[in-house]
């Protein structure tokens, strides 16, 4: 049988399509959101202007941007008939798998094929006041209502406590949503362009997006990172440890990624956020963590070139912030919506549908059926 020009198992190096939106320097370390380098950009650009650039691909008039934040505020207006769907989940549901069933009921058959920019807004303003409203249930509290003097952040800290969080957490938290807010061709974007290749609607598209960054080896890792630090306990412990658990061929979450070759930039803006509000004990054992994980990589795969990743100062940016572990991949999802319209509206602006091959490895043509077919 015909065999394909090129295997690439992954689809390593395989380039899908064109994008003007990001690019992830994976040998020099760079994330560049439409020519601006994020560690530029972070802390102190909002939310709203961040993805006003992604969405616009210039940045706003001011900040934040009035024409996102204006759209973000009226969307976070949820009919009541939505508010009761959510209430019908199980408080017994974990956050990540509610927040999935929360963006099929955004699905009220009003987005179709192309996408609009109004269903995006829709999307990233509506994904967290309803997780939000599901959480608040979980803990045995009324939902509180969105707050129209509130920015994005803030606002979902609000809608998730009750109360006014620091000043200092709130910018924390805006500039993980920042640094998160789109990354290249990753896995999530990956199926969310495919969706909208079939000129399937966006909100199913995020659907697709949200269960695959699910995965561990996608945006399910920061909570792990967490578990791994209290098993971990005492930056003295963390050589032996790290040891221990490579030497069992087991996972480090919270290093090495398959684009860098080189220390992730957001990595290394979440440490130094992570340095402004962290309690200093946890912020100590992380360090130590790191240095022993990197010479220990460093040591187990020579040349490899393993950093700590995205997720490792995520995890305690996010604790510090006060977010509980279950809500890291929702917030990470919560990041990503700008990025998730963003790149629907690329995709349908010149759009194709993506359809890979595969090399076919099972027995050749010519097998017969072992026994006489009822042909009627």
């Amino acid at each position: 049988m015909a065999e394909l020009a090129r295997l690439s198992p992954g689809l390593d190096d395989a380039v899908v399509g064109r994008s003007a939106i990001s690019w992830v320097g994976g040998a020099t370390g760079d994330l560049v959101y439409r020519g601006f380098d994020v560690r530029e950009m972070v802390p102190g650009v909002p939310y709203e202007s961040v993805a006003h650039l992604l969405l616009f691909g210039e940045p706003p008039s001011a900040d934040p941007s009035p024409e996102v934040a204006t759209a973000l505020r009226a969307a976070r207006a949820v009919p009541a008939e939505l508010d009761r769907a959510v209430d019908a989940i199980p408080t017994s549901a974990p956050p990540l798998d509610a927040m999935r069933t929360i963006l099929s009921l955004l699905g009220d058959g009003s987005a179709g094929y192309p996408p609009r920019l109004e269903d995006g807004y829709r999307l990233i303003a509506r994904l967290p006041v309803l997780l939000a409203r599901f959480v608040r249930r979980t803990l045995g509290k009324a939902p509180v209502p969105p707050r129209e003097d509130l920015g994005h952040a803030a606002n979902y800290l609000w809608m998730l406590k009750g109360s006014e969080t620091d000043p200092a957490r709130v910018a924390a938290l805006e500039g993980y949503l920042d640094l998160l807010a789109d990354h290249g061709m990753n896995a999530s974007t990956f199926v969310l362009r495919i969706a909208i290749s079939t000129q399937s609607d966006l909100l199913s598209a995020a659907t697709g997006a949200l269960g695959t960054l699910k995965g561990p080896l996608h945006g399910g890792a920061p909570s792990r990172v967490s578990e791994m630090l209290d098993a971990i306990a005492a930056p003295e412990n963390a050589a032996a440890w790290i040891s221990q658990r490579l030497s069992r061929r087991e996972l480090l979450f919270g290093f090495g990624h398959r684009a860098y070759k080189a220390e992730d930039p957001r990595g290394l803006v979440l440490h130094d956020l992570a340095r402004r509000i962290a309690e200093p004990k946890r912020l100590a054992l992380a360090e130590a963590v790191e240095r022993s994980a990197k010479e220990a990589l460093a040591k187990a795969h020579p040349g490899a070139k393993l950093y700590a990743n995205v997720e490792f100062y995520s995890a305690v940016v996010l604790e510090a912030v006060g977010l509980d572990r279950a809500l890291f991949t929702p917030t990470f999802a919560v990041a990503r919506t700008a990025g998730w319209t963003a790149h629907a509206l690329e995709q349908a602006a010149d759009n194709r549908l993506i359809r890979p091959d595969v090399e076919y490895v099972g027995p050749e043509k010519g097998r017969r059926w072992p026994r006489p077919r009822d042909v009627r």
